[in-house]
């Protein structure tokens, strides 16, 4: 493997070229010759795979893992946990989804003096995807359409029971509607050339609350953010990177929840159940006898219905349950669509377009879309034959005669640190540079002049941090990214298969897959920008 690994890195030292960082705006800032970082990044995931084989092992796993309950601690319970922070971060994103709504409408239709284009695309979409894997599922807090629904919900039903028709959601369905929320959405970030005008971005909101709110009335509020609401599961895939949890330790609360949330038979970020048992503490409080906690601060529930936890990173990608085709599917998106937002950029898909518009026989603004619009249907086709592929090579190399589909789905959560990995690399330049245009934009909204808060003269300079740290930061997210997902993948190895061994020969396939994505993505941000 170490001459392999040589060749590797000869070759594609010789290869290297003169390039542009990607997303950057600038030229690479590298000592490094491009070839050189990318076969470095290779060997390093390479390597990678070797330590895992040697110190992971079956023994080793278990289903126990040190955790810290946040809620022990008094200043957590009083500031972050307290119902009226919670409103108040609900308040203030309704009063942000309604801002967005009105400067679209109202507000000057040029996206640079337009408040909602640079807070849906940048602050919002980019910023709250790199918040989510380091701090938690903050989405299940701030989602503005399930704080509007609550509050009708309060308003008409005044508590004799839930908002909605109760039609019995076909578990058979899954995910699916979020994936096709979340393609549709998609096509209006990378493909749509009106996704940043102002009015645009009020339809597009205003089409998906009624979308939602549709689906909560007939389904049920928790039913449809589970498996209908996109940006739940989205956001919900990236804390699963998370060190938080929110645990529920009243098997009471679980039996009841309509959802399929647990892990391992454990109720793990179950936004369903995590209310209930709210609930639950609170109706335990004003019945039960209050008792003083140590030196008389707060009060001391005998048997606490929840816990919000502090835990290892990426542990619940590790952990064993049934994953059905349409997370894979989901999955695989966020890693396609991402790609293809960063590879519709450069100049060999510039050229693969041109030509396909030839033998289309296609030109102008509108054909360009429907290339567009291709390109975007058949990537995310070929990564899922590509993983298919892979997933039977797993099943081949193991020898125990696994399906396809065992393999794939056993291994696809395995890939959501490279997708986050690539997201924050892609993604970084944008919001150091762009997402500052908030300040000025917070004072004038709507692009009428005004200075509410006196930071309309606000000039975004950018100077504080390089093209050649931006660099260095995509080469180490995306190759720590790979590097975990190695681990995660020997893991779901270690509790597919039978022995060692076979694990070990299943990865194979994986770790060529693991390099080559690594490989194609820092070639990817390496090159120049043509659109």
């Amino acid at each position: 493997m170490r001459r392999l690994l040589i060749v590797i890195a000869v070759g594609l030292a010789l290869l290297a070229t003169p390039a542009y960082a990607h997303g950057f705006g600038g030229r690479l800032e590298s000592p490094l010759p491009v070839g050189l970082s990318l076969a470095a990044a290779a060997a390093a995931v390479a390597l990678s795979f070797v330590i895992v084989s040697l110190f992971v092992r079956p023994s080793r796993l278990s289903s126990a893992y040190p955790r810290y309950d946040l809620l022990r601690l008094r200043w957590f319970r009083l500031t972050l946990a307290n119902r009226w922070t919670v409103r108040a971060a609900r308040a203030l994103s309704v009063s942000l989804l309604a801002l967005v709504v009105s400067t679209g409408v109202f507000g000057d239709q040029n996206p640079a003096r337009n408040f909602a284009p640079t807070f849906v695309w940048i602050l919002w979409w980019i910023g709250l995807a790199f918040l989510t894997p380091f701090v938690g599922n903050l989405w299940a807090v701030l989602n503005p359409w399930k704080a509007i629904y609550e509050g009708l919900e309060a308003l008409f039903m005044r508590g004799r029971g839930p908002l909605s028709v109760g039609l019995q959601y076909p578990r058979k369905a899954g995910v699916w509607p979020a994936v096709a929320l979340f393609l549709a959405f998609a096509w209006v970030e990378n493909v749509s050339p009106f996704a940043a005008t102002p009015l645009q971005i009020t339809r597009m909101a205003l089409a998906y609350s009624l979308i939602t709110w549709t689906g909560m009335l007939v389904f049920g509020k928790q039913v449809w953010l589970h498996y209908g609401e996109a940006f739940n599961v989205f956001y919900g895939f990236l804390a699963r990177f998370a060190p938080t949890e929110l645990r529920v330790t009243d098997r009471a609360v679980c039996d009841a929840c309509p959802l399929d949330c647990r892990e391992e038979s454990e109720c793990v970020n179950c936004s369903s159940c995590w209310e209930r048992s709210v609930a639950v503490e609170e109706k335990s409080r004003r019945l039960a006898p209050s008792r003083r906690g140590p030196r008389g601060k707060g009060l001391l529930l005998l048997e606490p219905a929840r816990q919000f936890n502090l835990r290892p990173f990426a542990l619940s990608l590790a952990r064993g349950e049934r994953v059905g085709w349409d997370r894979v599917v989901f999955v695989l998106l966020m890693l396609a669509t991402v790609s293809f937002d960063g590879l519709s950029a450069t100049p060999v898909w510039s050229a693969a377009a041109g030509k396909a518009g030839d033998l289309l026989s296609v030109t102008g603004s509108a054909d360009a879309l429907l290339v567009q619009t291709l390109g975007l249907a058949v990537l995310p086709g070929m990564f899922t034959l590509a993983y298919l592929g892979f997933a039977y090579l797993i099943g081949a190399f193991a020898g125990e005669g696994r399906s396809v589909g065992v393999a794939a789905k056993g291994f696809v959560y395995s890939l959501i640190p490279i997708a986050l990995a690539y997201h924050l690399s892609h993604f970084l330049g944008v919001l150091v540079f762009q997402g500052l245009r908030i300040i000025p934009l917070a004072s004038d909204p709507y692009g009428f002049g005004w200075d509410l808060f006196g930071t309309a003269g606000y000039a975004v300079t950018g100077t504080f941090i390089t093209t050649k740290v931006l660099w260095y930061f995509s080469v180490g997210a995306i190759v720590l990214g790979h590097i975990i997902s190695v681990y995660l993948a020997h893991v779901a190895a270690l509790r597919l298969f039978q022995g060692h061994r076979q694990a070990l020969r299943s990865q194979y396939p994986m770790l060529l897959l693991m390099v080559g994505y690594t490989v194609s993505s820092l070639w990817i941000l390496a090159q120049p920008i043509v659109k």
